[in-house]
């Protein structure tokens, strides 16, 4: 998996600038730098969480569970571009590999929990919001490396403030989840993730529109 930091982290590292479970990911993964793991491997492991909490939440009887092992699977999903920069196993694949299992695993997340949460409240409503949102992940995938193939890594940086990125939100599906409201996370972050879409889509052509 290639170095996921963005130009202005790689160029001070160990900074402010590193968000914290990246920083924490750097620190576990220093006992593996001597041995035979790859930072690919992780990037698998990160996709077999990621799609075992998917899961769970379509069978919908360990919600809370599966909410846990999603949050385990964005952490590792920090581990693997540690572990590359550590050893120096960076490259285009990894860099790739990680974008794809990165979308995969949120397509999978809104898919598991549109099909669990259509028995409850939200009925067939459900389903289609999840449909809605797992299409637009790999949109999002298909924009930003568009975005980056034109104008470079720093073109598609997260925004940042004190310490975490906007994606660093997922976070907020396991306290959200323990405590009973799922149903309004699945809401919030399923049209979270159409109208990140779109606002990726007017990035992308504001930048061209700038060339």
């Amino acid at each position: 998996m290639a170095d996921d930091l963005t130009p202005e982290q790689r160029a001070k590292p160990g900074s402010s600038g590193i968000p914290y479970d990246q920083r924490l990911a750097g620190w576990l993964v220093r006992p593996l730098v001597c041995t035979p793991i790859h930072p690919n491997h992780l990037t698998v492991l990160s996709l077999a969480f990621g799609f075992g909490a998917a899961a769970m939440f379509a069978w919908g009887d360990s919600s809370g569970w599966a909410a846990l092992l999603y949050m385990l699977a964005v952490f590792t999903d920090h581990t693997d571009g540690e572990l590359a920069r550590q050893t120096g196993k960076t490259s285009r694949f990894g860099h790739y590999f990680d974008y794809v299992a990165g979308s995969l695993n949120y397509t999978a997340l809104f898919l598991g929990l549109g099909i669990g949460l259509s028995h409850g409240w939200l009925g067939d409503w459900a389903l289609l919001l999840g449909i809605a949102a797992a299409l637009a992940n790999p949109a999002v995938l298909l924009v930003r490396l568009a975005h980056e193939g034109r104008h470079g890594e720093a073109a598609v940086a997260h925004p940042y403030a004190a310490g975490f990125e906007i994606e660093d939100f997922i976070y907020l599906i396991g306290p959200i989840t323990w405590a009973g409201g799922v149903a309004y996370f699945f809401l919030a972050f399923g049209l979270g993730a159409i109208g990140y879409l779109l606002s990726q889509i007017v990035s992308l052509a504001r930048s061209e529109m700038r060339r």
